[in-house]
């Protein structure tokens, strides 16, 4: 019996002591290669042209200076609906894909950025072109509607110059990636458990006198000691950082009774996301006053609220009108959604608060085999803090799991004295 097939694939899935091997790798692989051509033949397009690395790495499972080609659209992947998967790859690094049994062949990517090659770059959009070309003829449809992302102006003025039909890659690749396979569950559930013990590192050292820098670079390093692979964000903050969100890791020296909000934001290990955030105290000698335990409480109850209302088959519109309501003075520095997906970094969807509904917000299904984090940030718009906290879990077929355990502060939930 295939794992599409399975009655209550999720609900039942084990995702500790399994081992993790070149096989289930290879099996995560092609189960996303598979998903990305479903959303392509859906979408009615011939081929996706995919230049984000994260986007390349879901579709084909090869990883190459993923940071530096978030800026440099230095290799590509052509995904046909029905031909063969090439992946062109930076100069001398065709060895990294060896073994990988989504690409049917692998190529040196052409030079088209002037800053790889100048005044030559015309020439070699011009090669890119051919290579394109060459490869549809092998495919049946041998069509020209084509998905395109993160590509260089002048590849898309010459492709569009050249007759294709040019769309949006992001939105098929997106859905694509919002529904995972057990297997590929198992390694989200190994990234989670990581990066909670480099959590679990970090939280000890949090103490009045050290800045935050040092806080969080002692998290990173548990991150990258135990495979992890970078952080996305800097969203460690103490005091009066942490309100409004979105203020960045600095020198701000930790004082004895302040918050500290810590957002994970972290590409582990296999390449999967980790999303969940925390609150602590840094004590010192001092209690947390009564408005500290009020912003955590209600912070807490956003969040348990809204894991609960979570159900597979919901709309993402009713699930917004049902959420927890964010009290007056608060709403100015909410979140900026309810719940967002996650994956090999923050994913579709993105499901709005009611509120924002008219102007940003989409609808859709949760559903069986979706990754999602649930949000809450709780900040008065005159307050001196704020409280961030977020956890990470699974829909299955009948119940929500959580990926993300790390405990809560008990001395910020009145439970114990600091």
């Amino acid at each position: 019996m295939t794992e599409k097939i399975q009655k209550n694939r999720y609900d039942n899935a084990v995702l500790d002591g399994v081992t993790i091997d070149a096989a289930l790798e290879h099996r995560v692989a092609l189960y996303r290669l598979g998903r990305l051509r479903e959303q392509i033949a859906r979408h009615q397009l011939n081929a996706v042209v995919l230049f984000e690395p994260i986007n390349i790495r879901y579709a084909c499972g090869v990883r190459n200076m993923q940071v530096y080609s978030q800026r440099n659209p230095a290799r590509y992947l052509v995904v046909p609906a029905d031909g063969p998967v090439v992946l062109f790859e930076y100069r001398s690094c065709r060895h990294l894909a060896k073994g990988m049994p989504t690409l049917d062949e692998v190529r040196d990517a052409s030079p088209i950025m002037p800053l790889h090659s100048g005044e030559h770059a015309p020439a070699h959009v011009k090669e890119f072109l051919g290579q394109l070309q060459d490869i549809l003829k092998q495919s049946a449809s041998n069509g020209n509607h084509i998905g395109v992302e993160g590509a260089p102006t002048e590849v898309i003025t010459a492709l569009s110059n050249a007759g294709y039909h040019l769309s949006d890659a992001t939105r098929p690749i997106e859905i694509a990636k919002s529904i995972k396979s057990v297997d590929e569950l198992v390694l989200i559930n190994r990234s989670v458990a990581l990066t909670e013990q480099a959590m679990h590192t970090m939280e000890a050292a949090i103490a009045p006198g050290i800045t935050e820098n040092y806080l969080w670079s002692l998290f990173h390093q548990k991150v990258i000691e135990t495979g992890g692979e970078y952080l996305e964000t800097r969203l460690l903050t103490s005091g009066e950082n942490t309100n409004p969100w979105f203020q960045e890791t600095s020198e701000r020296v930790l004082q004895p009774g302040e918050l500290v909000a810590f957002d994970t934001d972290t590409v582990g290990v296999y390449g999967y996301y980790t999303d969940f955030s925390r609150t602590f105290f840094t004590g010192g000698g001092k209690q947390p006053t009564d408005e500290q335990k009020t912003l955590y409480q209600l912070a807490y109850d956003e969040i348990h609220t809204n894991i609960a209302l979570l159900e597979p088959g919901m709309e993402f519109r009713e699930y917004a009108e049902k959420a927890w309501k964010i009290p007056k003075g608060y709403q100015e520095n909410r979140y900026l959604a309810v719940v967002h997906g996650c994956g090999m970094t923050g994913e579709w969807p993105i499901i709005a608060h009611h509120m924002d509904w008219e102007s940003v917000g989409y609808n859709g299904i949760i559903e069986p085999g979706m990754t999602l984090c649930v949000e809450s940030y709780i900040g008065h718009k005159n307050g001196k803090e704020g409280v961030k906290l977020e956890e990470q879990v699974l829909i299955g077929e009948t119940k929500v799991h959580r990926m993300s355990c790390f405990p809560y502060s008990d001395v910020l939930r009145g439970k114990i004295p600091a």
